[in-house]
């Protein structure tokens, strides 16, 4: 029995160091395998073309990162899990980052930097948190982590999920046409399915109160950039902090970069660790060889 690794040389040693203590009857492989028949497991990030084909005992894939979007699961047979990475330091930095952005446009940030570079000093007027509505789209592990983290601060907090939830302290909602209504500061935690593709557009930022406020931690794909520019100068958008990007790298000619009244940060809201992320995969193959549940193990069906 074999795991597969296909990451950078320096998560690789992580891992190998890892699997030699914890599992040290499963080979592990970087880059390639001397038996293609004897692999079981693959962490990567990208799944590799003929997939099945070519590991045909494959049994698991574990993501490197967080999310399990960038796999095209309709080239992937049924029969092979998807795991998505369950690190304890991915919600723990998104916690932070969803934090700083809500703050951050709150208090009209963006606003203030565009000023300074112009070097006016020009005061706004601060609006008390709790007469700001924050509205958390997706209410998984990530987001609920968030509204943990916003809770001191006083929000009127609300939260969106296709299936109904209860959260303590937060107005759930499973109609996102309610959702949006109510919300003048909008985080995204989506994860990216068929459904979700493009669902920051024009019409969802039109059902926004007017000068409504956008932090995206999802993923690029939900994003339809040009509606996002046309909604900001119209004023129905005032202002947006972007960590995911359609494409990445952004270019550096790209309008978002300019954009007065956008902050752009290159993807680095969370970021696994090594040795974490080593633990998760070892827990799951451990799981997978008991017959009993992997941990974050995706459901085919809904794609996350």
């Amino acid at each position: 029995m074999a795991v597969l690794f296909l990451s950078t040389p320096a998560r690789a040693e992580v891992f190998r160091a890892a699997f030699a203590e914890a599992l040290p009857d499963v080979d592990f492989h970087v880059g390639q395998a001397p038996d293609k028949l004897a692999v079981r497991w693959l962490v990567t990030w990208t799944a590799p073309p003929d997939l099945a084909q070519t590991y045909p005992n494959l049994r698991l894939i574990f993501s490197i990162g967080a999310g399990v979007d960038q796999f095209d699961q309709s080239q992937i047979p049924a029969h092979i899990g998807i795991v998505r990475m369950l690190e304890p330091g991915i919600a723990a930095q998104m916690g932070e980052y969803a934090t700083l952005a809500t703050l951050a446009l709150h208090r009209d940030l963006p606003a203030y930097l565009a000023r300074q570079a112009q070097g006016e000093w020009q005061a706004g007027e601060n609006l008390p948190a709790p007469q700001r509505r924050v509205g958390v789209m997706g209410l998984g592990q990530l987001g609920l982590t968030v509204i943990d983290r916003l809770r001191p601060f006083g929000f009127d907090l609300a939260g969106y999920s296709r299936t109904a939830k209860s959260v303590e302290g937060v107005t759930c909602f499973t109609d996102l046409n309610a959702f949006l209504a109510r919300t003048d500061l909008l985080i995204c935690l989506l994860p990216l399915t068929a459904d979700t593709q493009g669902i920051l557009n024009a019409e969802l930022f039109a059902r926004l109160p007017h000068g409504a406020r956008l932090v995206h931690v999802g993923r690029g794909g939900h994003l339809v950039t040009q509606d996002l520019l046309a909604a900001l100068d119209s004023g129905q958008i005032a202002a947006a902090m972007l960590d995911v990007t359609e494409p990445e790298p952004l270019p550096a000619e790209h309008p978002l970069w300019r954009h007065p009244a956008v902050i752009v940060t290159p993807h680095i809201a969370s970021q696994t660790s090594a040795a974490e992320g080593a633990a998760h995969v070892i827990a799951g193959i451990r799981a997978d060889l008991a017959g009993t549940s992997v941990p974050g193990q995706i459901d085919r069906q809904r794609g996350y």
